[in-house]
């Protein structure tokens, strides 16, 4: 268990965080990311799947832009336990809300890291019965760690390898409601 920040903390890294992408970079992202989207999905009628927690800030921005007829789920898996490098793994907190069975899938996530969470969750929407399951990410973290084989059909942007918050990215637990997206200083 990670040890409780304060609010004068919380509110320290944030004052001292890096500021990698601006809010207005984002929505441009966010943009581009839903013009994507929308012209390989827009005949399909998916079911959309945001990962809980940091998929649900993305998802939220991201589906009022997609214009064209969604079913929209959520899921809750997770390797991540609120400090900056435990890693475990996979754990359900909420199973897939929608079925699947013979449809196309988007699964939307705040960030791709290694991928083995959103390996794992694209493996189950296969068992599932999903003919198809595509993936969009909002951040794709650079460096040579990500799973085998591992890569998303949709990014909206690249940061580098650095312990990024914002946008549904959290800062152990906090701080997923930052305009922005922040490197916690020296990491």
């Amino acid at each position: 268990m990670t040890e409780a920040l304060s609010a004068e903390q919380l509110n320290k890294v944030m004052d001292e965080a890096d500021l990698l992408i601006s809010q207005q970079e984002v929505e441009a992202a966010l943009d581009t990311l839903a013009e994507q989207i929308t012209a390989r999905l827009s005949k399909e009628m998916p079911v959309v799947y945001a990962i809980m927690n940091g998929g649900l800030v993305v998802a939220g921005q991201l589906l009022t832009r997609l214009k064209f007829p969604l079913e929209q789920g959520y899921m809750h898996a997770t390797r991540y336990r609120g400090d900056i490098t435990a890693q475990s793994d996979l754990q359900w907190q909420a199973l897939p809300s929608v079925p699947m069975d013979g449809r196309t899938v988007l699964i939307i996530d705040d960030i791709f890291d290694e991928g083995y969470t959103l390996e794992a969750v694209i493996n189950a929407c296969k068992a599932q019965g999903a003919k198809e399951v595509l993936t969009a990410v909002l951040i794709d973290k650079e460096h040579d760690r990500k799973a085998p084989g591992m890569s998303v059909d949709f990014t909206g942007l690249k940061v580098e390898d650095r312990y990024v918050f914002g946008y549904g990215m959290d800062y152990r637990g906090y701080w997923r409601n930052a305009p922005g997206i922040y490197a916690v200083k020296g990491l």
